[in-house]
């Protein structure tokens, strides 16, 4: 069941999309539900009969016979034709996104390596959907640090070295983050931090929202910095 702008209809979902930041639900009619949650967005999970408890406006609801999905407070949702997708004007300017199966590691290095984007500084460029897809603000910080580059570098400035980690931490910390619902940390490390009864927030990244707590590396005190109007968290020792 679709529930949109009021509208209800007995319509089966055949896939959900993720492309970059937006969300494509498509229905066995051909209409697609795109979705993006922007920064206020929140998708929550019931079991069939239940409602969430909040004030939040409901944009978009998807049930089945045991559960339902409902999409509250997100600014920017559309129904759209099959033949649309592909020209909506945010999913025509998305750069490569690491989650599509079609998209390797190589064509990310690739990215790194265009000369049109040599000149911007990384904290910023990080973020540009139309660089590469998909990647928010924790990812920043935790690609930046994974690579062992400053926010304010510009790929002109970086060795063959550093773009090939900058790539590898993309497509792998990209990959890690949508398998575990959004931990970077390495496996291994989560699990002796979790043994050890440390709480998710904790073992969750290895430098996002850990300011003055040690890098996993160096041991040196993680800072926050402000780069693109956003918190952005390194490590002086480590990220110069």
């Amino acid at each position: 069941m679709l529930f949109a702008h009021g509208q209800r209809a007995q319509v089966a979902v055949v896939s959900v999309q993720s492309r970059g930041k937006a969300i494509l639900t498509c229905f066995e009619d051909g209409t697609t539900v795109y979705s993006h949650n922007q920064l206020y967005g929140r998708w929550i999970t019931r079991r069939r009969g239940g409602v969430p408890e909040t004030n939040r406006s409901l944009r978009f609801a998807v049930h089945n016979a045991k559960h339902s999905a409902f999409l509250y407070s997100a600014s920017d949702i559309e129904i759209l034709a099959q033949e649309d997708v592909n020209t909506h004007p945010y999913l025509q300017k998305l750069g490569p996104d690491p989650l599509l199966e079609e998209v390797s590691e190589a064509e990310i290095l690739q990215r790194f390596k265009d000369p049109k984007f040599s000149r911007r500084q990384l904290g910023t460029l990080l973020l540009d959907q139309g660089f590469v897809g998909g990647i928010g603000n924790y990812l920043r910080s935790e690609i930046l640090w994974y690579a062992g580059v400053h926010p304010k570098a510009k790929l002109a400035e970086l060795e063959q070295t550093r773009l090939e980690l900058l790539a590898q931490g993309t497509y792998l910390l990209m990959q890690r983050a949508y398998e575990t619902g959004g931990v970077t940390n390495e496996p291994d490390r989560v699990a002796k931090m979790k043994a050890n009864g440390i709480r998710r927030r904790d073992y969750r990244h290895f430098v996002f929202g850990h300011e003055s707590k040690p890098c996993p590396t160096c041991d040196e005190a993680i800072i926050r910095e402000d780069h693109a109007s956003r918190r952005v968290y390194l490590c002086p020792s480590c990220q110069r």
